[in-house]
């Protein structure tokens, strides 16, 4: 998620919060107040008002310096304090628009939000600060400057350069204004997916093959009809398991028709804004614009590489259509419906998990008994502490957002009992709660103003089913796998050493942002790790091992459907933000590519745009989850499962080379030091069963 630049701790008089100390504990070093049950919509815009106001204060004493006595202590220095300063405080007001109980507190975040990006825009276009970090670059003593520093600086002009602070005032004050709307727009196109309450009544016997569990689970009306939302924890249960076709298709198109109409015309207004301020800018594009300083550099980089990992899939992806279509032929035959002798848009998820079951025989359902949500956070923890040398320690009766809220506490394991940070886990859906899963950086652990080093503060947002009165909230291995994905950026947030707010924990290229944690996504497949992670719910018993080996021999299975999929959403994202001016038709091209790259129809009335949330915020970058795949792989197939998945040797060179630079260092330096040569894509298309 992309926070506001002058993005640090909100105190309790701004946000008339009324605490009882008995109560509740705030841990030490964590600057914010979490409790958003006892704040107000009042307060939360009172502080975003304050931190505005704070943060003028510096930009405006930093502008007024005479470029002549441009120095550290008068420009650079200033910038970074309020950098970590406002960071906190920025990010605690949004946090409440993504996990708050009540509503109009969410509503005043959205509206704090888009007021602190509003000003972040302002203060990213101050000529007088940009014309100042420039005379201070041309100084003896910023040549002097440590490499973080250095790097803060040269990466601020360039910044600088890409807001338009080098052009003429009316074109800058275009860009200002482009910036601001698109702000706005993208704060409602998200507010509107969060909001989204999608769903459809069913009848039970429309609902065939799904677990009882799940229907037993559901709400009801008067009439006896079950209520399936557009949340995760019904979606895909429904959409796997589901064998009336109707009924997959009637959930299919709710879910992707969801918020069309009003975030359609929002998403095709910002590509066009993002045209705009691109051409003003001098780059033919927007794709052009966000890739100049990514790993790849290019669209033209990107689209070689989607390009030709397509052509490879596309052989393993004609055999698994047939598989599936000679399946579903089957399922005809049996369930007496007509066979279509093609394979729908809503058959796809549904054969998917078919194959799985009948080719590897891992029945989901089954396999989720094995993996209670405790259980697999307490595996998880386990390995994590061990390879990457840390303490976990749950805390009680600490200041936080719900009830099902828990804290832990980090340490260097067998140290000096240094407290290096505090993590909080947020599992399971509410409505108005940021609907994906997500790692939130709540307070960066670089140095202060005072040069002293904070405490590293994250929160990891999921969705997992809760636990129901006869069973515990039980996991599926997908979502055990983004447990531990998203669990992966936390740790990033949490080792990172970096020293300032720039380069602080997962600000790396964000074409490489997902590597380190898609790297760990390993671990859910071995057997080492499996074991440590699962347990029968009811009895305890372990999870057998032809099972287990069913289930890594699993791992391949529709790679050619499930990775055309991700290159048909990166192709979208690449050419919607590559078309002339941005005038497209997002729904037909969606309808378009997916029958290029899949060979398989869209459903009419929907559109992949309106509820894709990360085109807002990684927009012409979706390309960067196979990018930096190839890099994931390179590292655990070179190291890890060389010198295996829980040596702690190996698990230390990757905090120390890998996590711990944060974004001080390149991408590529990062690999290249913990791989000890130049990364390249032999074990990432192996990964894939394909070929060099």
């Amino acid at each position: 998620r992309n926070f506001c630049p002058i993005s640090a701790s909100i105190n309790k008089h701004a946000l008339n919060i009324h605490t009882d100390p008995d109560k509740m504990v705030r841990p030490t070093g964590v600057q914010s107040f979490y409790d958003f049950r006892q704040q107000t919509a009042e307060g939360l815009g009172k502080a975003a008002d304050e931190l505005i106001k704070d943060c003028k204060v510096v930009y405006d004493s930093v502008g007024a310096v005479d470029s002549s006595k441009a120095s550290f202590a008068t420009v650079l220095k200033p910038l970074l304090d309020i950098d970590t300063d406002s960071y906190t405080r920025g990010v605690t007001i949004q946090l409440a628009g993504m996990v708050a109980e009540d509503k109009v507190l969410r509503d005043a975040s959205s509206e704090a939000e888009k007021k602190l990006d509003d000003f972040g825009v302002e203060m990213a276009m101050r000529k007088d600060i940009f014309d100042n970090i420039v005379a201070f670059s041309k100084t003896d003593e910023a040549n002097g400057l440590d490499q973080e520093h250095k790097r803060y600086m040269e990466k601020t002009i360039i910044e600088g350069k890409r807001n338009g602070l080098h052009l003429p005032e009316s074109e800058r004050d275009e860009v200002k204004e482009i910036k601001k709307k698109i702000s706005d727009l993208g704060i409602t196109f998200n507010k509107n997916l969060n909001e989204d309450t999608s769903h459809v009544w069913l009848e039970r016997s429309q609902l065939k093959g799904v677990s009882k569990d799940l229907l037993d689970d559901l709400d009801k009306d008067e009439s006896g009809k079950l209520k399936v939302t557009m949340k995760y924890p019904h979606f895909f249960p429904v959409t796997r398991k589901c064998n009336v076709p109707e009924t997959r298709q009637i959930v299919e198109k709710a879910f992707q028709s969801r918020c069309m109409k009003e975030n359609t015309a929002i998403i095709e207004e910002i590509v066009q804004l993002r045209s705009r301020k691109a051409t003003i800018l001098g780059y033919s594009n927007h794709a052009a614009y966000v890739q100049e300083i990514r790993m790849a550099k290019s669209p033209d980089t990107v689209h070689s590489f989607l390009k030709v990992l397509s052509e490879k899939l596309q052989p393993l992806w004609t055999k698994e259509k047939a598989v599936m279509l000679k399946y579903k032929e089957d399922e005809a035959k049996e369930l007496n419906y007509e066979f279509d002798n093609k394979l729908n848009f809503w058959d796809f998820r549904y054969f998917m998990a078919m194959v799985e079951e009948k080719q590897y025989a891992v029945d989901q359902e089954s396999l989720k008994e094995y993996f209670p949500v405790e259980t697999v956070t307490s595996g998880l923890m386990d390995i994590y502490q061990k390879i990457l040398g840390l303490k976990f320690t749950k805390l009680e009766g600490t200041e936080v957002w719900h009830k099902d809220v828990q804290t832990y506490q980090v340490e260097n394991a067998g140290g000096d009992g240094e407290t290096i940070g505090y993590f909080y886990l947020d599992l399971y859906p509410r409505d108005g709660k940021y609907g994906h899963a997500c790692m939130v950086q709540l307070q960066q652990g670089c140095l202060d103003a005072a040069n002293k080093r904070q405490k590293s503060v994250v929160a990891m947002i999921c969705n997992f089913s809760k636990s129901t009165k006869d069973k515990p909230s039980l996991l599926d291995h997908k979502e055990v796998e983004t447990y531990f994905h998203e669990f992966g950026h936390v740790m990033h947030g949490i080792c990172s050493t970096a020293n300032t707010s720039k380069f602080y924990g997962t600000h790396v290229e964000r074409d490489f942002v997902e590597a380190p944690s898609q790297m760990l996504e390993n671990w859910v497949w071995q057997e080492e790790s499996l074991k440590l992670m699962s347990k029968h719910y009811s009895n305890g018993s372990a999870l057998p091992k032809d099972v287990l080996d069913k289930l890594v021999a699993s791992k391949n299975a529709n790679a050619g459907g499930f990775n055309l999929r991700q290159i048909y959403i990166a192709t979208y994202d690449q050419r919607i933000h590559t078309a002339e001016g941005g005038k497209v038709d997002t729904a037909k091209l969606a309808a378009e590519t997916y029958k290029e790259i899949l060979g398989l129809e869209t459903m009419p009335e929907t559109n992949l745009a309106a509820n894709l949330g990360h085109l807002v915020g990684y927009d012409a970058q979706y390309y960067g989850y196979m990018w930096s795949e190839v890099y994931c792989e390179d590292m655990f197939a070179t190291r890890f499962a060389v010198e295996g998945v829980m040596n702690e040797k190996t698990g230390q060179d990757y905090r120390n080379q890998i996590l711990a630079p944060g974004g001080s260092l390149d991408g590529m330096d990062l690999l290249r030091n913990f791989l000890g040569r130049e990364p390249n894509q032999e074990a990432f298309l192996r990964s894939k069963g394909l070929s060099n």
